[in-house]
């Protein structure tokens, strides 16, 4: 069992991308130890909005190898465990974080699975997960993980999960619950290992993970949400009666100032669309491609690939890098080097985990393992219910 003394917790984080998945850890009181991405634009990305930020790099940095070298190379697998043990000894416990490439279970993706090259990394990194044994891991994935043909895959690694000795809680989110500007569903999944606490405790902790904690009690079906206004450059447009402020485009792109940020400049400008730019409707996000936003809702998913593209709503032109940020619920102060190319920008910033999700998520997680960890937590298991039910696995209302 890692060192009891210790009440701190340290993650390692892989497919990292620019670090919004790690920055809301650390928000949450986790220490990042180490991060880990191979797409050199992306961690470039990383470390220049930690400068942005203030934020010093993980303690072991960046790797920038290929993440699948921790399971074939001894020397690396052994790298691995030495951090991993720097992280208990330090922090008490050590868990993984991250979410696996995701186009090849998305349902606008190519829907290749397993079998895709992206796809193949989810079911590596159950293996790491099972290979190097962390006391906890977090992994996030898209809503398609758990339709069709990629649910039996899901169903699949999580039993290899549980038969390696950890205790998983599940659940299907929308990322507006917690306060992002955005509809955007996604599966997390947590792992608990026996272990790495009193006896009971993580299947205890698993079973009764309080998912909804930190999520907002708005039910947002109630909410009379703007549908579609003409587009009208430059226009004036109320808020609506009733509507969340803090849950609209509008209000982040206030909030964080987007047309005085670093990078207020960086955005897609076609000549040639620019009139249709201007045919589109405030809030028309029905199309497969263009999509207005309107500034009183949420956003459609940030998911600025598969010829999907967001239009500002009052202006006629692509948002920018800035408003993808807002968006994302990101803090005025994270941005990107003006080097990076438009498609990485975007790419990055849909691809993260939006930050209040994260932290939200990381908070419930911290609170679960200060009590699984607590002298007096192997009692917890006797509070689980006769059936031993299995942790979680609803799915949240779409707004």
């Amino acid at each position: 069992m890692p060192q009891s003394g210790r009440v701190g917790y340290g993650v390692l984080s892989f497919f990292s991308g620019i670090g919004v998945l790690d920055l809301g850890f650390e928000n949450a009181g986790f220490r990042t130890w180490m991060a880990s991405e191979l797409y050199r634009p992306f961690a470039d990305g990383y470390a220049y909005a930690r400068a942005c930020m203030g934020r010093q790099l993980p303690v072991r940095g960046m790797y920038t190898g290929n993440f699948e070298g921790f399971l074939d190379d001894g020397w690396r697998r052994l790298s691995l465990l030495s951090a991993i043990g720097e992280v208990r000894e330090e922090c008490g416990l050590a868990g993984f974080i991250g979410g696996p490439p995701c186009p090849d279970f998305s349902i606008a993706g190519r829907q290749a699975g397993v079998d895709g090259i992206n796809g193949r990394l989810t079911q590596r990194y159950a293996d790491l997960i099972c290979a190097v044994q962390p006391d906890f891991f977090v992994f996030e994935n898209v809503a398609g993980l758990w339709t069709g043909k990629h649910l039996e895959f899901y169903v699949r690694i999580r039993r290899q999960l549980g038969q390696a000795g950890y205790h998983i809680t599940d659940k299907l989110l929308n990322t507006i619950q917690y306060g992002v500007p955005q509809d955007r569903q996604r599966v997390l999944v947590i792992g608990l290992r026996e272990r790495s606490f009193p006896s009971g405790a993580a299947e205890a902790a698993a079973a009764v993970f309080p998912w909804e904690s930190g999520a907002s009690a708005i039910d947002m079906r109630a909410v009379a949400w703007p549908s579609s206004d003409p587009f009208v450059e430059e226009g004036e447009r109320p808020l609506p009666p009733g509507v969340p402020e803090r849950l609209t485009v509008e209000w982040w792109f206030r909030r964080n100032r987007v047309d005085q940020h670093d990078n207020a400049g960086h955005s897609f400008q076609p000549r040639s669309a620019l009139e249709r730019f201007r045919s589109i409707r405030e809030g028309d996000t029905a199309g497969k491609s263009f999509k207005r936003l309107h500034r009183w809702r949420y956003s459609p998913t940030a998911a600025y690939g598969n010829n999907e593209v967001h239009l500002h709503p009052y202006r006629p032109r692509r948002i920018s890098a800035a408003e993808a940020m807002a968006i994302q619920s990101l803090p005025r102060s994270f941005a990107l080097p003006h080097g990076m190319s438009l498609s990485d920008m975007f790419k990055a910033v849909g691809n993260a985990v939006p930050l209040l999700f994260a932290e939200a998520i990381a908070g419930t997680l911290r609170s679960t393992l200060d009590a699984a960890r607590a002298p007096d937590a192997a009692a917890a298991k006797r509070a689980l219910p006769a059936s031993r039910c299995r942790a979680s696995n609803g799915s949240a209302a779409r707004p």
